[in-house]
């Protein structure tokens, strides 16, 4: 897949399924793609919905406020670049309101226990206390938006990180 300088692109998946392995194989690929992690728009523990209603507004404006997870307050705003491509990546990035705006979709899709596994292999004792929680906000997105049945592709997550 080639990728021209107004290309969009949005990555969803559950927690620990290769979202941001992906987003970064395709910013190695394309060195002119801004990647856009929503672990760094998440008010917090409960704001995957937040973080997803916001999608729609930085395709649109080009410009988002990151979240200062040490202060537990907004942070520094950052701008996108109209003429490159854009990748968004995790979990609420693909919706029924955000799709309709951007070039291709994908779904990352991986087991649970392997998820879970990657999830608390890389954020250890940080998300252990809220991967159940976090988890029922990815099952209460899942339900209402049906983000993999919205994708253009389903990627299998052992695989994730490959990108051509």
């Amino acid at each position: 897949m080639s990728v021209s300088a107004r290309w969009r692109c949005l990555i969803d998946g559950r927690s620990g399924s290769g979202k941001t392995e992906l987003g970064r194989a395709i910013a190695a690929a394309w060195p002119q793609v801004q990647l856009v992690k929503l672990d760094d728009l998440y008010p917090g523990w409960d704001g995957l919905d937040a973080a997803s209603a916001l999608v729609p507004e930085i395709l649109t404006s080009l410009r988002w406020q990151e979240w200062n997870w040490a202060t537990g307050a907004p942070g520094p705003w950052r701008e996108l670049d109209r003429e490159r491509p854009i990748v968004i990546e995790g979990v609420g990035a693909l919706s029924r309101a955000s799709a309709p705006l951007v070039d291709h979709t994908i779904w990352v899709d991986l087991d649970d226990a392997t998820r879970k596994k990657r999830a608390l292999a890389r954020d250890g004792d940080t998300y252990a206390p809220h991967w159940e929680r976090w988890a029922r906000q990815e099952r209460q997105f899942i339900s209402r938006e049906n983000p993999r049945s919205l994708a253009d592709e389903v990627r299998d997550g052992n695989l994730a990180a490959s990108w051509s």
